[in-house]
């Protein structure tokens, strides 16, 4: 894991070229920045021609995909937990996805269960396992370059564990409430790292991302989803600060800094708190486990189609409660010399 540093910048994020990349990773200037915000927005990390074939291949997805024997499983964010359709994310669609491809509906996709939009524009994302099962996904993650990333960031054994294509399709893309990928991805301690690569523009109208700067520093991992070991099964939410193993290890880096213990809804949504992260086609956001961010409804006429994948640390500890759970070859691993 990168290691902590004790200051926290005031300007406005700042962007950093493809040229300023180091043939080892991140320039120290970069990485100065992935500390102290808990992301790094990299311009012209993907070259237009490899946007346009990732863009390719995800059409022939949407194109291709049929609804035959599909369970025509929503996506849900989970922001209303008193509904039942919100029980979805729980069924074996959705938990055997580690290993392949799958799609999952926008939630507003519907109406009495009939698809309002044509089959291509209703589809939230397709996961979980693209870096493994398609070509040029795989080539555009499994590569040297970000290998050489994840060890700029101190990843002794890199692995990737999931990977998604979201679609935030124009005028019902979903609304992502703040969260940390953390909750979702967790590892003791915490070590997960989110690549997320745009194949559009995203900006304020089509849902770009917004982030709390430095709440990787203040906000510990409160929460795991997991799977649920009642009957019913299913997946939920759990404490973690009510597990004494857990409480220090929810946090990350833990560097000696004090945690403002803070309700993470009321400090997440206080006004002016969020900085928009508005980028065009080809840019890379680092964005660290801890790190409180979010995504608006796309209003728009316009997608904002991205791809993302995330890292972990291999040596730290991957327990069977986490809801994706690895397939017979386990995850795959990051390597510089690839």
């Amino acid at each position: 894991m990168a290691p902590a540093l004790n200051t926290f910048p005031s300007e406005p994020h700042s962007t950093h070229p493809l040229s300023s990349f180091s043939s080892l990773g991140l320039t120290p200037a970069q990485l100065s920045t992935f500390q102290n915000d808990g992301y790094l927005i990299i311009r012209d990390a993907l070259d237009p021609a490899t946007v346009r074939a990732l863009l390719h291949e995800t059409h022939d997805m949407l194109d291709s995909f049929s609804l035959t024997d599909h369970p025509m499983t929503k996506f849900s964010t989970g922001e209303d937990s008193s509904s039942s359709d919100n029980k979805h994310v729980g069924d074996d669609y959705f938990l055997t996805s580690g290993d392949k491809i799958r799609f999952f509906f926008e939630e507003e996709a519907f109406t009495s269960d009939k698809l309002t939009k044509p089959l291509p524009l209703s589809i939230n994302k397709i996961g979980h396992a693209l870096h493994v099962l398609s070509p040029p996904f795989r080539a555009a993650t499994l590569n040297a370059r970000n290998a050489s990333i994840a060890r700029s960031l101190a990843f002794r054994d890199p692995q990737v564990l999931q990977s998604m294509i979201i679609c935030k399709q124009p005028e019902i893309g979903g609304r992502v409430p703040p969260h940390q990928d953390s909750t979702f991805l967790y590892t003791r301690p915490p070590s997960a790292v989110g690549f997320w690569y745009a194949l559009e523009d995203a900006t304020r109208e089509n849902g770009c991302l917004s982030f709390v700067r430095g709440s990787h520093r203040r906000t510990a991992v409160r929460k795991r989803f997991v799977r649920m070991e009642q009957e019913g099964g299913g997946t939920g939410f759990i404490d973690l600060l009510e597990q004494s193993e857990d409480t220090a290890a929810a946090r990350w880096p833990d560097d000696g800094l004090s945690y403002r213990e803070e309700e993470e809804e009321e400090h997440s949504e206080r006004e002016g708190e969020y900085t928009l992260g508005e980028v065009k086609a080809g840019t890379l956001v680092l964005i660290h486990g801890n790190l409180l961010h979010k995504s608006e409804k796309n209003l728009s006429g316009k997608s904002r189609f991205i791809y993302t994948f995330h890292v972990i640390e291999g040596e730290h500890e991957y327990d069977r409660r986490n809801w994706l759970q690895p397939g017979e070859d386990g995850f795959s691993r990051l390597n510089v010399e690839m």
